[in-house]
């Protein structure tokens, strides 16, 4: 019987001792990035931008190591989603790639993570002085709104980390997505600005060295103090409003049972479930693309 409960003692100690980390990494609040031709594999920048976001995403990923991480799932979620070098990723963590992806952004999150980084993110459409700024599909997407409240990417990611009761606890990107992210996610949530936007297509960048020195800290320090972080939640039902670019889109939403016209680009749907209001959002932004 001793031994049997040393046995069950060390296996409680085991598991009290893991620590899983999710990171969630877009490509235009990446050190460095400005422009579509870098965040385009079409470019001959391309190569370039993907070895900044593999760089910035193993900041983090040391960050979270340095917390004392046992396990770092990396998302790579940009575009096609095949932007991470997979072979310099570094070895502490595992990497999801490609697309199509149920969970898009969020693929792989479930209740047994214990923190959340977004890496590299960027500003909601419609934002002044912010890269690249954009909702999900800058071919589709006018705006989100979630129950009346309009959501940058960062918002509506945040909100599936919510359903599994784990915090977002560090953003790194411009000082826009940065400004966000405290207004969206509140004050204790950490924050790595790696640059300044001037205009949509220009910014004032760290040096990079310092930029992943604070991507670091800032993922360290947020995943130490997770506790003390806030888990973001709104109250059902969710009521998803989606503003298409043009109202041919939304013209074509509406062979879609369940969805309702609010406005001539706009179209809303509702759930008692945010998951499954997340994946019919989805679907209706890709549905939006070929049209």
């Amino acid at each position: 019987m001793a031994l049997f409960a040393a046995v069950l003692l060390s296996l409680s100690v085991a598991e009290s001792q893991k620590l899983k980390v999710y990171i969630s990494a877009d490509m235009e609040g990446i050190t460095g990035v400005v422009h579509s031709d870098q965040t385009t594999s079409a470019s001959g920048e391309y190569a370039m931008a993907r070895r900044w976001m593999t760089d910035d995403v193993n900041a983090a990923v040391l960050g979270a190591i340095d917390a004392g991480a046992t396990e770092i799932v990396v998302n790579d979620s940009h575009g096609d989603m095949r932007n991470i070098i997979a072979g310099d990723l570094h070895p502490g963590a595992s990497l999801i790639s490609g697309t199509a992806k149920p969970m898009g952004m969020m693929e792989g999150i479930d209740a047994s993570f214990d923190a959340v980084l977004f890496v590299g993110y960027h500003a909601k459409a419609g934002t002044a002085n912010a890269t690249l700024d954009h909702t999900i599909s800058s071919a589709t997407v006018y705006s989100i709104k979630i129950n009346g409240i309009e959501m940058p990417e960062l918002g509506i990611n945040a909100l599936v980390a919510g359903c599994y009761n784990i915090p977002v606890v560090m953003v790194s990107g411009d000082k826009a997505v940065c400004e966000q992210t405290k207004e969206i996610l509140g004050q204790k949530v950490l924050t790595a600005q790696v640059k300044e936007a001037i205009g949509r297509v220009a910014a004032k960048h760290l040096p990079f060295e310092s930029a992943r020195k604070l991507i670091r800290q800032q993922a360290k320090s947020g995943i130490e103090k997770r506790k003390d972080a806030t888990i973001y939640k709104l109250s059902a039902p969710y009521v998803f409003e989606l503003s298409y670019l043009r109202t041919s889109q939304a013209d074509n939403a509406m062979s879609v049972p369940g969805v309702k016209r609010v406005g001539a680009r706009s179209i809303q749907i509702e759930s008692g479930e945010y998951i499954a209001g997340y994946k019919f959002l989805r679907g209706m932004i890709s549905l939006g693309r070929d049209n």
